[in-house]
């Protein structure tokens, strides 16, 4: 009797798992329908519709990925520390003997280390004759600080120096990989646009191939500003001329012969105004003084003949 149930237990076990693995074979079979099903409603609603979704999350992955590597840059590794991307600028303010001479030697200098000059100014003080301006430079960024010391030595005196230095190295490093994902989107595109057949489907390529071609334009131009920053470093000196005179002492002090010269002329024009008002004086009166003259003269007669008749 207990080996009848011991049998008729197994059996049923035994059932129970051919129907459980029969179940199991039906779902993966009605899945594998479904998921094909699927498949091949989205082919056939059009092909170009996969690829088109295809290529933008192409698109949003690179950008996705590009955002990761920027962020992820390492500082320390060594490719990073022999390519660094710095924008180097220089504020010099110094004193000089002579301004032209050496505006000159700053502009020989220029020259020397391959740079070139951006602006120059001068200007004129009135009152003590000197001069002053500033020179804006472009040096080569290996030159940068051999042409700084030149600046200082061919000065009198520095009055003002600041240096400073702004990495881009990250900046740029995030455009090269906008850059290659936006390449990379550019040309599916482009072969999109070469098996389009429709011409809604060719348009709507168009306008998106336009404005992922203006985004590269947009990134290329910043990467070539970022690199004329950083391969040449802008410089500005201020020139100022020193004033050689010594406080107190005049310019007639400085030079005797000119100062007598000058005293000599003013006697000069002094006898020359005395003897020119006189003379203005005598012509301009003469009727007065001759009126003056004959009324004096029959005074003089009246008194004498007074005179010699009481005598």
């Amino acid at each position: 009797m207990k080996k009848m149930i011991t049998v008729l237990m197994v059996t049923f076990g035994f059932v129970m798992m051919l129907a459980a693995c029969s179940n199991k074979n039906e779902d993966q079979s009605a899945e594998y329908d479904i998921s094909t099903e699927s498949q091949q409603d989205s082919v056939q609603d059009g092909g170009f519709a996969v690829e088109r979704e295809e290529t933008e999350n192409v698109e949003q992955a690179q950008d996705d990925a590009d955002s990761g590597e920027s962020s992820e840059v390492p500082e320390n590794t060594e490719a990073g520390q022999q390519d660094r991307k710095i924008i180097y600028t220089a504020d010099m303010r110094v004193e000089v003997r002579d301004y032209q001479e050496s505006l000159g030697t700053f502009q020989d200098s220029i020259s020397d280390y391959g740079g070139y000059m951006v602006e120059s100014a001068m200007y004129e003080e009135t009152e003590n004759g000197t001069a002053s301006g500033y020179v804006t430079a472009r040096i080569p960024q290996e030159h940068f600080n051999a042409f700084i010391e030149v600046v200082e030595d061919g000065s009198d005196r520095v009055l003002e120096s600041n240096v400073s230095g702004q990495d881009v190295t990250e900046e740029y490093v995030d455009l090269e990989s906008r850059l290659a994902s936006k390449e990379v989107v550019e040309e599916r595109l482009l072969s999109f646009m070469e098996q389009a057949e429709e011409t809604e489907d060719l348009l709507a390529i168009s306008d998106d191939l336009a404005n992922v071609q203006e985004e590269i334009e947009e990134i290329t131009g910043r990467m070539n500003y970022l690199q004329d920053k950083t391969d040449l470093a802008t410089v500005t000196i201020h020139i100022e001329e020193k004033d050689v005179r010594i406080s107190g002492v005049g310019e007639e002090d400085l030079n005797t012969w000119e100062k007598t010269q000058e005293q000599f002329m003013k006697s000069i024009n002094f006898l020359i105004s005395a003897f020119s008002g006189l003379f203005v004086f005598l012509v301009g009166n003469l009727p007065l003084i001759l009126l003056l003259g004959v009324i004096g003269l029959i005074v003089f007669w009246v008194i004498r003949k007074q005179m010699n008749r009481k005598a």
